[in-house]
């Protein structure tokens, strides 16, 4: 059951002794923050908070559990009666949390070219889709995306070709629905976001060694972000407007959900997928030199934002984000 405005004004008002309290809507729920960090989602009615050692030693009654599904596990908080005790956990675990780097004022983003959305997230969210050509840590809060699974090798197998004509397919159909005659509410015009992947290899530890391994090995997710408007609703219209049009894809593949990268190091990799490895090893270095470490799990992974058309684009001007979970040494 999706929470209720009231209930998420009253967690407000509970936390508002830990600072400057706000919230956002994420995919029908709310995202926290405290002084403009994150550190926490109110889903189904209940509190989640990030996890940290500060919050699991505070004396609150709570437990672990994913917030979503798919979701890695935060403090599920459960005694929301106490201001005060409430009020001062949020403090010591927005103090173990880690800061985001301050951000440069924006300028103002160009009009938008004929034909394009008004809102692109890769203008919008510089932090996220531009990074430096050297490794930097940012804490990435969870997005909205369509998502399919798939195995094998990306350049030749047709379960990944498949996979990407239906997250396009499904992008597109959500971004034209007003033309359509099912406009969403609180639609916007926007440009769709670049294709995103996240990649593993069973039983095999995710080092920088592990991309040395045979393609045909790869497990992958391939995924693109949504706008905030989309629900499940709104995506199980776009599959019905897309079973019209291409009868022989497999819906079924397709599915909504959040992702969160959390903590994370990232970098800008230029140059040919192939090539990848001198970036990883690089962020490998860099993470071991400031006292971190790679955080992999089953809902943590390897994870490439692919900003260039490789159709259109010789090899060594391609240009793919390259992020790693982590976590303090």
């Amino acid at each position: 059951m999706a929470t209720q405005k009231e209930f998420m004004e009253f967690i407000a008002g509970q936390l508002a002794g830990a600072g400057t309290i706000t919230y956002k809507k994420m995919f029908g729920e709310y995202g926290l923050y405290c002084d403009g960090l994150f550190f926490g989602v109110v889903c189904d009615g209940q509190l989640f908070v990030k996890p940290t050692q500060a919050g699991r030693d505070f004396p609150i009654s709570q437990s672990e559990a994913p917030p979503y599904e798919g979701g890695k596990p935060y403090l599920l908080v459960e005694d929301l009666d106490d201001k005060d005790l409430l009020s001062n956990f949020v403090r010591a675990t927005c103090a173990a949390l880690p800061k985001a780097a301050p951000k440069k004022p924006r300028k103002p983003a160009p009009p938008s070219k004929p034909g394009e959305g008004k809102m692109d997230y890769k203008k919008a969210f510089k932090e996220l889709y531009k990074p430096g050509m050297e490794p930097a840590v940012l804490s990435v809060a969870p997005i909205l995306f369509i998502k399919v699974d798939g195995k094998g090798n990306p350049n030749t197998s047709q379960e990944y070709k498949d996979a990407l004509e239906l997250l396009y397919g499904l992008s597109y159909a959500i971004k034209m629905a007003p033309k359509n005659g099912a406009c969403p509410d609180g639609y916007f015009e926007y440009v769709v976001p670049p294709l995103e992947g996240l990649w593993w290899t069973p039983d095999v530890p995710q080092t920088e060694e592990g991309f040395h391994l045979n393609k045909d090995h790869f497990c992958w997710t391939v995924m693109i972000r949504q706008p905030e408007f989309v629900t499940q609703k709104v995506f199980e219209k776009a599959k019905e407007t897309l079973k019209k049009k291409k009868p022989e894809l497999d819906l079924s593949r397709a599915r909504l959900e959040l992702y969160e990268d959390g903590l994370c190091c990232q970098i800008m990799h230029k140059g040919s997928y192939d090539g990848e490895p001198e970036s990883v090893q690089k962020m490998y270095r860099f993470l071991e030199k400031n006292g971190f470490r790679p955080d992999y799990s089953d809902s943590r992974r390897h994870h490439e934002l692919y900003l260039s058309d490789p159709r259109k684009t010789e090899p060594e001007k391609l240009k793919t984000v390259l992020r790693i979970p982590i976590r303090k040494s």
